[in-house]
């Protein structure tokens, strides 16, 4: 990781501050370039009500800043959704899950107006499917949901020691140049087993931060 790296992803989200109502309650996600917004959450904590945080690990570090973290359940719809993307095309769809957050990611972004994605310039492509593609799955359906993955292209790895916060595993599926990003995001939806796909496009980003510059 380069230091330009790192420098876009902070800029990125202080940037990403500008967005944030004051009273509001926002959802955040998990990653890199998130642990630094949380950071600079934490200076103005006082601006926001609350946080929905999308796993442990944002959780920790929101309450380590003095932010007080509610369930998505007690606070119904969210004004805003600030996160990070492993990949970005030009459409603002995404991939999403290299931290293994996929699934609470989904639901805090469908749950929100405007979701606002963070990300440094590396990881804007032209299309999807360099950066594996992660798939949240059961346990028990591991294999079959390989199988399933094999027959339409790809070659499925399990991320061996890693449990999500839903106690599910992880395939990152690579050798994927995803073309029609919604039509693969609803197909892989219904292979029983199943439980989140780390595209972001049915539901993509409304607004990608990259750096301090805002992507057209």
């Amino acid at each position: 990781m380069t230091i330009d790296r790192e420098q876009q992803k902070r800029q990125a989200a202080e940037r990403a501050l500008t967005y944030v109502e004051e009273g509001s309650v926002i959802g955040v996600g998990t990653g890199s370039t998130v642990a630094y917004f949380i950071e600079a959450l934490g200076r103005k904590r006082s601006v926001i009500e609350a946080a929905v945080s999308s796993s442990e690990q944002s959780t920790a570090r929101l309450r380590d800043c003095g932010i007080r973290v509610v369930d998505l359940n007690s606070v119904g719809p969210l004004a805003l959704y600030i996160d990070g993307a492993d990949e970005c095309d030009p459409h603002k769809r995404l991939i999403k899950g290299g931290g293994a957050a996929l699934t609470r990611e989904k639901i805090i972004a469908a749950a929100s107006k405007t979701f606002v994605c963070m990300i440094d310039a590396a990881k804007r492509v032209d299309v999807l499917g360099k950066f594996p593609l992660p798939i949240e799955v059961i346990p028990m359906a591991r294999g079959y949901v390989a199988r399933a993955i094999v027959e339409r292209g790809g070659n499925p790895v399990w991320r061996d020691g890693v449990v999500t916060d839903n106690g599910n595993v992880i395939l990152d599926v690579h050798g994927w140049a995803i073309a029609d990003p919604v039509a693969m995001e609803s197909d892989l939806n219904q292979i029983t087993g199943v439980v989140c796909v780390g595209l972001f496009a049915r539901r993509p980003a409304d607004i990608v931060l990259i750096g301090d510059n805002v992507m057209p």
